[in-house]
């Protein structure tokens, strides 16, 4: 009798001797890893911290950086504030001529007859003269590069059959890509109260119109003449020239709306876009974005 109560005794010894060295083990253990997660913690805080630091200072009412694969944001300032794009407008605007031409199977290469509403708009211009035949092409290129006016109007009556059917159709696109912040009331981007967006709406446009190769192709180019007309459109976008890496997309300018700017680059496997909305130092702080972007290790090691 007394060799099995000596017996239970050990076993309940050694029992609580396992049992307080588990527990020793589970709390040295949960301590440890509650260290690791709060280095881990403070690690990716001074990351934020030190990105949050080098972040750019814009001029820009409105400003937006994505990841062009992905919509990312990357840097903001005011992103969903209501602003006028001017000549950007007509990202939307070829992005809807795009979409016609699928419909309708048209070939760029196609001719239209310039109609007399679309001659003589305001602003910058391609000089069209009514009656005249143009490729749809040539309008697009005149749009893109030169910014012509009167090409945004002679694609948007030829293409979408009248003004207002059109721009029904740029509106309905911008809610199909949504854009909550945007209003379109002509195909160009004059000056008009009804006709706004945000930076991160613009982005979104921007980002759809640069999956479109033929659309990458055109705002991509320094210089494009045309072969039936001689017609020689030169880039205003000068990022395309300045920045390393650059593959487009358009700017714009009114008094009222003041200077818009949509610029993207591409280093390696990494494309950026940049929107800033009433910029006096537009190209800067667009390229002082872009710097920022590409220089932020998170969104490098995301695209290797």
């Amino acid at each position: 009798m007394n060799k099995k109560i000596l017996i239970a005794v050990l076993i309940c010894v050694c029992l609580t001797l396992i049992a307080g060295t588990v527990i020793r083990y589970t709390s040295v253990a949960h301590i440890s890893s509650t260290i690791r997660v709060s280095n881990n913690n403070q690690q990716s805080e001074k990351a934020d911290e030190s990105q949050m630091e080098n972040a750019p200072v814009v001029s820009a009412k409105g400003a937006i950086l994505i990841d062009a694969s992905d919509g990312q944001i990357i840097f903001e300032k005011n992103a969903d504030q209501k602003l006028y794009p001017a000549s950007t407008t007509k990202i939307i605007t070829s992005l809807v001529v795009f979409d016609i031409l699928g419909e309708t199977q048209t070939d760029m290469d196609s001719c239209v007859i310039i109609p007399k509403e679309a001659v003589g708009v305001e602003g910058s211009s391609i000089y069209l003269k009514a009656g005249e035949k143009l490729t749809i092409r040539e309008l697009m290129y005149g749009m893109m590069l030169q910014s012509g006016n009167d090409a945004a109007a002679a694609l948007a009556i030829c293409c979408g059959g009248s003004m207002e059917n059109f721009i029904d159709r740029m509106n309905q696109k911008a809610l199909e890509l949504g854009c909550e912040g945007t209003h379109f009331v002509n195909p160009n981007g004059l000056y008009d109260e009804n006709h706004y967006t945000t930076a991160e709406d613009l982005a979104l446009i921007s980002m759809e119109a640069m999956k479109n190769q033929e659309f990458r192709q055109i705002v991509q180019s320094e210089k494009w003449q045309s072969e039936k007309t001689d017609r020689v459109f030169v880039n205003k976008n000068k990022t395309i020239s300045q920045y390393e890496g650059a593959t487009g997309i358009k700017i714009g300018y009114t008094r009222l709306s003041g200077r818009t700017l949509v610029a993207s680059a591409k280093r390696g496997q990494t494309e950026l876009i940049a929107v800033v909305l009433d910029d006096s130092n537009w190209f800067n702080d667009a390229y002082n974005m872009l710097d920022y972007g590409f220089s932020r290790q998170d969104v490098i090691s995301k695209q290797s």
